[in-house]
């Protein structure tokens, strides 16, 4: 019989985490690497175990997800919103508690263009009376 699986995606900045929840006993793996050994922060960590430890589902599921682009705290933010999509369709009954915390609202900021006539998005040149 074929296990059963719940997805989520999740996206923030230019980052973009295929996550994946697995029956098991709650272990982390990201682009199949430890989630201490990917990112090296204990910060990063407990953004990415924020979903789990508030519905209280640590040791119910493994979670396997794919991540790509952007930085680090992109990466952990978009692998949070991803559990936390993913724990829906895995329980219905969790979005009022998920939805309170905030962690279903992907977070919409994103890096402004370049202008011309600007060396950054606002930062303009130095400005000189001669």
């Amino acid at each position: 019989m074929a296990q059963v699986q719940y997805w989520g995606t999740g996206r923030r900045k230019k980052s973009v985490a295929r996550v994946r929840l697995v029956p098991g006993e709650g272990k982390f793996l990201v682009n199949n690497r430890s989630l201490m050994e990917y990112f090296g922060k204990r910060t990063l960590e407990m953004i990415v175990r924020q979903p789990m430890d508030l519905t209280k589902s640590e040791g119910r599921f493994d979670v396997i997800c794919n991540v790509h682009g952007g930085g680090t705290t992109g990466q952990a933010g978009a692998i949070r919103l991803g559990i936390a999509r993913a724990l829906l369709k895995a329980d219905i009954g969790l979005r009022p508690v998920l939805k309170r915390a905030g962690f279903l609202t992907r977070d919409p900021r994103m890096k402004e263009r370049k202008k011309y006539g600007l060396k950054a998005a606002r930062r303009a040149p130095q400005f000189s009376k001669r």
